[in-house]
């Protein structure tokens, strides 16, 4: 059976047999139902389809493993005070059969991860996720775990700084270390810790066939604290028309904005060395997500 591509360095071998394995051992009610392969899983965790209703998601590397029980621990309590769909965990594996983290059994959400340049109601678009990304910053977070994005920028100065290196031919360079050292003399936060996504990227979205959004999944970076980086949607998914409904609807300041652009242009500039050889899709829209934010002259 077919396993998940790898992308990252000793990632373990997971495919259906795996999952079959784990799911028999560990979940035996669900062990007769038919385990597909979901192409588009994520670069941080492989994804299975598990019978029509249920999706089975496995960390492919250590990074991401701690996402899982954040997930179980936190979503639960935030999805009530959600207005779109989230991923809703129903169990949580333990690592077994050569597999060594923990792993978790879904609810699955239909949809298709946007087209980005093609979207069929991008104004619509833009308003859901703001209100999404609202009503997450609203929700308490008391006793919540600090989001892992939830740093300064100047704590990715020297990632991007060698992914700009590393660039030098396929982008400008001079442009590139400009607007980063620009975006290094921006104020830090300074507000309220509030929940945050972390990582709302076209991957972790899913439109119905009207183009509205289904779901929002991959929680894995939640958390609370500077909001900052759920603002990069601006640039790796909307169209630049759509910019300022979605940066008023979520009162963005020049300086939070700046900073958002500059957390866009961080993320894409060391995805696409990382990724180039592995995941064309998200190289892409990380060379994307770079012509916008060096086009963008919003602040």
């Amino acid at each position: 059976m077919c396993a998940a591509a790898r992308m990252h360095p000793n990632e373990p071998v997971v495919d259906a047999a795996l999952v079959r394995r784990l799911i028999a051992a560990q979940f035996p009610q669900w062990e007769r139902l038919p385990i597909t392969p979901v192409g588009s899983a994520g670069t941080d965790n492989a994804m299975f389809r598990l019978g029509p209703e249920l999706a089975v998601r496995l960390p492919r590397t250590a990074w991401a493993a701690g996402g899982v029980r954040r997930e179980h621990q936190w979503l639960p309590r935030l999805a009530p005070r959600l207005p779109l769909p989230v991923p809703a965990p129903l169990a949580l594996g333990r690592p077994a059969a050569g597999y060594a983290w923990e792993w978790s059994v879904l609810r699955w959400i239909d949809g298709a991860n946007p087209a980005v340049g093609a979207l069929a109601a991008p104004g619509a678009l833009a308003r859901d996720l703001a209100g999404f990304v609202s009503a997450l910053r609203a929700a308490d977070p008391t006793d919540a775990p600090a989001g892992h994005r939830s740093v300064p920028l100047a704590s990715r100065d020297g990632a991007t700084r060698a992914a700009i290196a590393q660039l030098a031919g396929s982008i400008d360079t001079a442009a590139a270390t400009a607007l980063w050292d620009k975006a290094l003399r921006l104020p830090d936060y300074a507000g309220p810790p509030v929940w945050m996504h972390g990582d709302l990227t076209p991957g972790n979205l899913l439109l119905s066939r009207t183009g509205r959004i289904a779901g929002v999944i991959d929680f894995a970076l939640m958390g609370v604290g500077d909001p900052t980086a759920d603002l990069i949607a601006a640039w790796n998914l909307l169209p630049a028309a759509t910019r300022p409904a979605f940066r008023a609807a979520l009162r963005a300041d020049d300086a939070m904005w700046a900073r958002g652009r500059a957390w866009a242009f961080s993320i894409a500039l060391v995805t696409i060395p990382y990724y180039r050889h592995t995941d064309q899709a998200r190289t892409a829209n990380a060379r994307h997500v770079v012509r916008e934010v060096l086009a963008d002259r919003s602040v």
